[in-house]
This record gives C-alpha cells, sequence and structure tokens, in this order.
C-alpha cells in the first residue's frame, strides 16, 4: 500500500459541514420554490443542532478530557478542529440569515408577511392583545436571577428572553429570565383583510410586546432573546451494567442538562451587558457565540412549510405519487406475490406501504408462526409497532430487538420496547458495547403439509413509515432459501450466545464486512491488471474509514475507474494526480435524502451488486452490527444500475467534488437540457422510461449524457403521438 499524506484526505468535521453548506445552496437556489426554500433552512438548522450537540460536543469533552491527540486523516487535534469547526459554522450561519430575510422579503411580495408588533394594524393588535392574555400569559414563568437565586440551569434548545428590570424611582437594574414556551406554536397567524394575504407573528415579539404585564412594580428596561446548545453526546459507560435500558434512561435525563457548546442570540436585541453576563455564566469562548440577524432557531420554519405553505400551491413543488409494483397492490395476498417471485422496492419512488402491510398481513395470518424484525427508527404513531403488538398477543413467536442507542430517538424507543414487552414480546437489546444498524425482517409461515415458509425484508433504511416518503431506500422482499437461512442465523446469533455463523450470501460487521470491501476492491484492481475494465461505483450517505479510502486510492493509481455518489460525509479527495485522479465524487442534494448504500464491481463482467444498512464509515465497519446483501435477480440488477447511472448524469442538483475537497455544481454546456435524476427516476419507476442503458461498462459522462436526453426525446415524441 502507497503512503498518503494529510493533503491527500477531508477532515471529517469539517467535510460535515460542507455536506450542510450545500443543503444551504437549496435555501438559496431560486429555482425551488420560496416554501421549499424555507424547508431547506429549517433543515440547515437542524442539522447544525444535531452537529453541535454531539460531535463539537465530542470534541469538547476530548479537550476537557486533555486528550490532543491528532486524527488519523488530517492531523488535527480536537483544538484545531474546534476552532475550525467555528469559522466555518459562522461564515455559513451568516449566509443562512442573509438567506432568510432574501426569501421572506419574496415571499411578502407575495402576501406572506412575518410582522413585528409595529407593523400591525389595530384589528391585529386587538387580536394579539387577546391571545396573549387567554393563551400565552397563564403559560409564563418570569425566573428572578440574583444572589439568592442562581442563574437556572436552562434546557438545551430551549428559548429564552433575558430581561432587564429596574425599580420604580430605583437606577439599579435586576435580572430575570422568561422561557418562550415550547407547548405553544411558534408563530400566531393574524386576521387580514382578505383570504390572499397572510401575515404572522412570532411568540417571542409577542411575549416582549406584554412582557412588563410579568413584572408589576418595575419597569423593563430591556429584552434579548437568546437559546443554549447544551452537549448531547452521550457515553455510556456500560462496564458492569446489568440494565441496557436504565443505563440509557439515566443518561438521557442528563442530555437535557449537558455542558453549554453554544450560545446564540438576536443581533437587534443585543445588549453586551447580558451577553457577557451569560457567557461568563455558562463558561462560553468567544467562538461559541452566534449572533444571528433573525429570528433564533429557524427550525419553526418546517411549520411555516406544513402548515401554511400547503396553502400555496405555486410555492411547493408538486407532489410525487409513489407506485406500488403489481402483485403487492392493496388487497392483493402479499405472501401468494412474494413467493412467486422477489420484489426490488426503490423508496420513495415505490410506497413503502406495502413494507407495512407485509408485517400487517403477517400479524392477521393465522399461518404464521414467527415474526423477527430489527427496529433502530420508526414513526411516532409506528404501525409496524402496532402489528407487532397484536402478533405478540395473538400468540405468535414475535422477536424484536429494538436498539435503544439510535441516536435521539433512545426515548421513543424505549417506550416501544416496553409496550412490546407488555404485550408478550420476546424484546432483545443486541451488543451492549454496539449498535445494531441493521434493517431486517423475517417472517415464518406454515403451509399445507406442515412445510415451513421464510420471507425476508432487507432495507438499506429504517422502518419509519414517515422518513420512507422523504429518504431513497432500497428494499428486497424475497424468500431465498440461502437468505432465508441467513436470516435465521442471524437473528439466533443475536438473540443466543455462540460466535457469529457462516453466511451463505450476507458479510456482516463487525466481524467481516470490512475485509469483504478491502477484497473486492484489490480484486477489481488485479482483474483490471489483466482486462484493462476494472469499474466500481458505489452510492452512500458518507465514507470516513481510512483503509478502505487509501485501498481506492491504490486502485485509482492501478486505473480503476471509481464512481462515488457520496450525500455527505466525504474523507476521501478525488482528482489529486497518481493518487485518486480516475476517482470522481458527487452529492446530490435535492427534494429526498439520499440514503440508500449500494455497492458495485464490474469484476470483469460479473457484475457484482450489493446493498448493505452500512455507510464506508468506521463506526459501521468496527462499531455496528450492519448486513451487506446480494441483489441476484438480473432486472433488480439493471434497475439499480440505471438509476445510478442517472445520478452520475445529474447537471441539476449534482455538486462534484473538485481536488481540494471543496464542492461546485456540476456545469451545463451551452443549450444542455437539465437532467434532474430524482425527477426522472421517479419517471422511469413509473414505467414511463425503458431500456436506459447502464453506463458501467464504459466512460460515463458524454456517452450516458446522450443516452438520457434520446431517451427523453423518444419519450416526449411518444407522449406527444
Amino acid at each position: 500500500m502507497s503512503e498518503y499524506t494529510y493533503e491527500h484526505f477531508n477532515n471529517r468535521e469539517l467535510s460535515w459541514l460542507d455536506f450542510n453548506e450545500r443543503v444551504l445552496e437549496e435555501a438559496m437556489d431560486e429555482r425551488n420554490p420560496l416554501m421549499e426554500r424555507l424547508k431547506f433552512l429549517a433543515i440547515f438548522s437542524s442539522n447544525l443542532d444535531e452537529f453541535y450537540m454531539v460531535r463539537v460536543g465530542g470534541l469538547k469533552d476530548e479537550v476537557l478530557a486533555g486528550f490532543n491527540r491528532p486524527e488519523d486523516k488530517t492531523g488535527l487535534t480536537p483544538k484545531q478542529q474546534i476552532k475550525a469547526i467555528s469559522m466555518r459554522a459562522q461564515e455559513l450561519v451568516e449566509t443562512q440569515y442573509a438567506t432568510y430575510k432574501k426569501i421572506t422579503k419574496q415571499l411578502s411580495n407575495q402576501n406572506v408577511r412575518f410582522l413585528r408588533p409595529k407593523h400591525l394594524n389595530k384589528a391585529q393588535q386587538e387580536f394579539v392583545k387577546e391571545y396573549f392574555r387567554t393563551h400565552v400569559f397563564p403559560v409564563l414563568t418570569p425566573i428572578a436571577v440574583d444572589a439568592y437565586r442562581p442563574f437556572p440551569m436552562l434546557l438545551s434548545k430551549s428559548l429564552n428572553i433575558a430581561v432587564e428590570i429596574a425599580s420604580n424611582g430605583e437606577g439599579k437594574k435586576r435580572l430575570a429570565l422568561v422561557q418562550v414556551p415550547s407547548v405553544l406554536p411558534r408563530y400566531l397567524e393574524l386576521p387580514t383583510d382578505d383570504e390572499e394575504h397572510t401575515d404572522l407573528i412570532l411568540l417571542e415579539d409577542i411575549i416582549i410586546q406584554f412582557i412588563d404585564s410579568l413584572f408589576k412594580g418595575f419597569v423593563v428596561e430591556s429584552t434579548m432573546p437568546f437559546r443554549i446548545t447544551r452537549n448531547a453526546d452521550m457515553p455510556f459507560h456500560e462496564e458492569g451494567s446489568r440494565d441496557v435500558l436504565k443505563q440509557i434512561e439515566k443518561e438521557l435525563k442528563k442530555r437535557r442538562y449537558g455542558v453549554a457548546i453554544r450560545l446564540e442570540v438576536q443581533q437587534r436585541s443585543l445588549r453586551k451587558e447580558l451577553l457577557f453576563m451569560l457567557q461568563d455564566v455558562l463558561d462560553l469562548h468567544d467562538r461559541d457565540i452566534f449572533i444571528v440577524d433573525g429570528p433564533i432557531d429557524l427550525t419553526f420554519l418546517f411549520s411555516i412549510y406544513s402548515q401554511i405553505g400547503m396553502e400555496y400551491d405555486d410555492m411547493i413543488n408538486e407532489t410525487l405519487i409513489p407506485f406500488i409494483p403489481e402483485g403487492l397492490e392493496s388487497g392483493k395476498d402479499l405472501f401468494q406475490s412474494i413467493a412467486k417471485q422477489d420484489y426490488l422496492l426503490h423508496h420513495p419512488y415505490h410506497s413503502f406501504d406495502p413494507i407495512v402491510r407485509f408485517i400487517v398481513q403477517a400479524a392477521k395470518d393465522p399461518n404464521v408462526l414467527a415474526i423477527k424484525q430489527t427496529l433502530y427508527r420508526v414513526s411516532g404513531d409506528s404501525p409496524i409497532i402496532k402489528a407487532l403488538t397484536d402478533a405478540a398477543e395473538s400468540g405468535k413467536q414475535v422477536t424484536v430487538l429494538v436498539e435503544l442507542k439510535a441516536r435521539f430517538d433512545e426515548e421513543k424507543n424505549i417506550q416501544w420496547a416496553k409496550q412490546l414487552e407488555k404485550a408478550g414480546a420476546h424484546v432483545i437489546y443486541g451488543y451492549k458495547e454496539l449498535k445494531t444498524h441493521s434493517k431486517i425482517t423475517l417472517v415464518v409461515r406454515i403451509l399445507e403439509g406442515g412445510v415451513l415458509q421464510r420471507f425476508i425484508h432487507l432495507g438499506t433504511g429504517n422502518y419509519n413509515d414517515s422518513t420512507a416518503k422523504l429518504y431513497t431506500d432500497i428494499g428486497l422482499l424475497t424468500t431465498n432459501e440461502e437468505l432465508a437461512e441467513d436470516a435465521t442465523n442471524f437473528f439466533n446469533w443475536l438473540s443466543g450466545y455462540g460466535e457469529r455463523p457462516s453466511w451463505h450470501q450476507f458479510e456482516t460487521s463487525p466481524d467481516d464486512m470490512k475485509d469483504f470491501f478491502l477484497n473486492k476492491i484489490e480484486e477489481e484492481i488485479k482483474l483490471h491488471e489483466k482486462y484493462g475494465n476494472g469499474r466500481i461505483v458505489a452510492k452512500m450517505n458518507s465514507i470516513t474509514d481510512r483503509a478502505i479510502i487509501t485501498k481506492l486510492y491504490d486502485a485509482s493509481s492501478a486505473g480503476v475507474k471509481i464512481d462515488l455518489i457520496i450525500r455527505g460525509i466525504c474523507c476521501l479527495r478525488p482528482g489529486i494526480k497518481g493518487v485518486s485522479e480516475n476517482i470522481r465524487v458527487i452529492s446530490i442534494i435535492d427534494r429526498y435524502l439520499e440514503h440508500s448504500r449500494i455497492f458495485y464491481f464490474y469484476q470483469n463482467g460479473k457484475e457484482d451488486l450489493y446493498c448493505s444498512s452500512a455507510d464506508w464509515m468506521t463506526r459501521n465497519m468496527k462499531k455496528r452490527i450492519e448486513i451487506l446483501f446480494p441483489i441476484l435477480n438480473a432486472s433488480h440488477k439493471t434497475y439499480i444500475k440505471d438509476m445510478m447511472a442517472l445520478q452520475l448524469v445529474d447537471n441539476v442538483k449534482a455538486r462534484r467534488q473538485r481536488s481540494d475537497g471543496r464542492y461546485v455544481y456540476v456545469k451545463r454546456e451551452n443549450n444542455e437540457e437539465e437532467i434532474q435524476s430524482q425527477i426522472i427516476i421517479h419517471q422511469y419507476t413509473g414505467g414511463r422510461w425503458n431500456n436506459i442503458p447502464s453506463v458501467f461498462e464504459r466512460e460515463p459522462s458524454n456517452w450516458a449524457e446522450r443516452e438520457v436526453l434520446r431517451l427523453r426525446a423518444e419519450n416526449e415524441k411518444m407522449t406527444d403521438d
């Protein structure tokens, strides 16, 4: 293996910020409808919150512990990473708020206005006054801060107002805090003269307008909204712990009141004395302070999008209706259909409903003896949980591995685990030192004559019927005997004792998946040296594992052509002469979140294709239980290759990574037609496109582009005829 230096890699944390910048670019992209742009601003904020709570929180823990070892790819110490993160994040937040102001101005021109109290007409003022009296005032609790009442432990991510007050006739100032109630909507829709206008006012502005009513006998000198973000990185000290569930419940209580790592303050209300006081109390560095030119915490825009945006058809994207493959429609016997043929589903282009009905039918079918399933994340009111509960209560053998360590879903998963146990299901929590991230369901059904048949679902995404409408994932429904045997052994391995079994078709982590990938890349190198046609295409969320990256560099140096479709973190740098000049990296940020994990190796025409729950990240290879499974059906292979081919020629939402690690939009030549892969994939999945050839056997760029454009022209001609 060749030696590679720090200049050949991207830092994981800074690469993540580059990803969130691409999310922000979608808010800036004027080709997107206005409400969709607001939604991307909210996604950016939500992403950054989690990044600070987990990644920055973890780095600060390392600094406090005196850990100063450089990370293995770019050589940055935790302190250096925190400094670089702060500089980059400050730049991005400044751009975010400039974008917010621009979008709200455009919305105002379209009759959707965000108003402050001074902008309200008389009727609106009376409406707000009454709303404050009846809905807001009873919920508020002012908190005094003085020598006898110390600064309270404010909840992470809660919005608060610092209030400076003085007694009538006294010059001495005092401090109080008022929390903006999270139980109330963040904004209020105001009455207007006609239905074509929508006027909104933020809750904190309403509170500030009438805040003097909370401090009778005092004069309110100033108010300053602020928000604290706390460390939510959850270390599980499980050595000697006998009850994982209780351990996590204990840690969850700590998370809400972890060490402060970020302070956000509203620029227009900034009071330096209050800011210095907060900074001192929270023990924050200057770089941890974000002074924002607009409302704090733009995640409230999610609600604007879903509640207000839906009233304006021209401000949101046209809904793409998902398709249901023939044989899996509502009312069909899914077991009969799956017994006849395997089904590949590509969500959300294919509806997730057949997967839900697969579990529901299994729960109701008297011939089903057992259901076994892993659950990592599910929706708030999950029909899958209800079906499993019904199955257990009816006496079926139900085994569910609930991953309690699914970050930010721990509390919800604890509730599901208790509900399932109460219903009689056998609930297991896997291995305490590993996360079970695999996505798998096994249904055992008895046929006439006492013969057992096993039905399996394998996927790249979670059993979450809500996110399945937004995340692109691959799912396979099959009765393949070798996959069924592997599935049976997999669940027995998780629930019992014993070494990892030998697999027929699976590869799993943490034991052998990484070596499998390294060996496949090495095989591609050797075949390329012999035949000159080496080709690797991989699609995933992130790539951070140094060993896999360096093996890809070896393959590139040997001449193997490599295309990587990486949505998020990418520690690999493409296009470096003598290192990665045969590697191309693109990232697609569009209306759906690219979430599927797909791995293709040309193998001199054999074409091995795999899907997995795992990314090429060290945590997936070492600290999680993951499944990699092959795509065996020829038509399924063709479909997946065509989908990836379309993404490789995307020239609307694709960005390519340069050799310096930064991303730029893929350029279109003059008069070149736009290719937005997610839209075309939706058409293809619905049967409007036929015989899109794969790009994997030859150079992808010009040839693939010509083919896609030719097929589009033929499709339009057929539609006109």
